[in-house]
């Protein structure tokens, strides 16, 4: 089995980064229309999830947990305003679903936004709600976040998972990089982010046991780092994870000494904003694939004892 204390390092490294780079979970009020207001957003809800799934987990070490404690509460106040950011954003595109989104995790952990919430209740009764044009991973992942909410999903999950390509079970070397995060995203929604490895369907459970370890040594062989990570999530979802020694191994060499996780083979070059953005996402992985992998490393030692 794969040290815990590498796995454990890698996700602490990525945390100590996250926070050391806070000021790049901005937004851009006065963006380009055509560019859009609420492109911003995605990266302040991503980071809400993978802390949400670091306090659920209960692993990280206590200045772990401080900082992502303290990057949240930044972002709500500072880069959220509040939350008032969400309702701004929720009236920019009414009938975007991305303010409800980012605005589900922060709700989880214990923030409030009473303006926003009435607006989502209030659009959940939209027949545009469903009929929002969308890939069926990401239709998935909003029944999935309705549900959560407290509100019926709209479709029900079961509907949505139907037409998914990972529900299909399709030839496993079709596999390139669109599909491969469709796949892992469609796990995350399945199993709500790790929190229930239930949640996979038996006949995706073993299609993913089977033939995860194959996508691990192609995307480990092409060093795309992002991806990698998202796999390595997988792998700690599944029923019995197996906790790919080698694939650990390689993704702790990759990780930067500040804690950083390039996205593809090396770290990019160029000022501190355009090397947040190409960067934030693979070292939010990092720190969501170490803290799962941690967590079932020591369910497994627990169990063997």
């Amino acid at each position: 089995m794969t040290d815990t204390r590498l796995i454990h390092a890698v996700g602490a490294g990525a945390v100590e980064w996250l926070w050391a780079h806070r000021d790049g979970f901005r937004l851009e009020p006065d963006a380009d229309p055509e560019t859009g207001f609420l492109d911003r957003f995605k990266p302040v809800g991503e980071l809400a999830l993978i802390c949400a799934v670091l306090f659920r987990e209960g692993v990280a070490g206590s200045r772990q947990a401080g900082l992502a404690r303290r990057l949240i509460d930044h972002v709500w106040r500072d880069t959220l305003d509040g939350g008032r950011m969400l309702v701004r954003g929720q009236r920019t595109e009414p009938l975007s679903p991305i303010p409800f989104e980012v605005y589900l995790p922060f709700r989880e952990l214990g923030y409030s936004q009473p303006e926003l919430e009435r607006a989502v209740v209030l659009d959940h009764r939209l027949v545009s709600w469903q009929a929002f044009e969308t890939s069926p991973t990401r239709r998935l992942a909003l029944s999935a976040f309705q549900r959560r909410y407290g509100l019926t999903p709209r479709p029900p999950e079961s509907e949505a998972l139907r037409v998914t390509w990972l529900a299909r079970t399709p030839e496993p070397w079709t596999v390139e990089g669109h599909i491969a995060y469709d796949i892992t995203h469609c796990v995350f929604h399945l199993t709500d982010w790790g929190e229930n490895p239930g949640g996979l369907p038996p006949d995706i459970a073993d299609y993913l046991t089977t033939w995860l370890p194959a996508w691990i040594d192609d995307w480990l062989d092409l060093e795309r780092w992002d991806l990698l990570g998202e796999l390595l999530v997988v792998d700690a979802c599944l029923p019995r994870p197996t906790l790919d020694e080698p694939a650990w191994k390689a993704f702790a060499a990759a990780q930067q000494p500040d804690g950083a996780m390039p996205a593809v083979r090396t770290m990019p070059e160029g000022d501190g904003e355009a090397v947040f953005d190409l960067v934030y996402h693979s070292t939010l992985v990092a720190a969501f694939a170490s803290v799962l992998a941690t967590s079932r490393a020591l369910t497994e030692l627990a169990r063997a004892s």
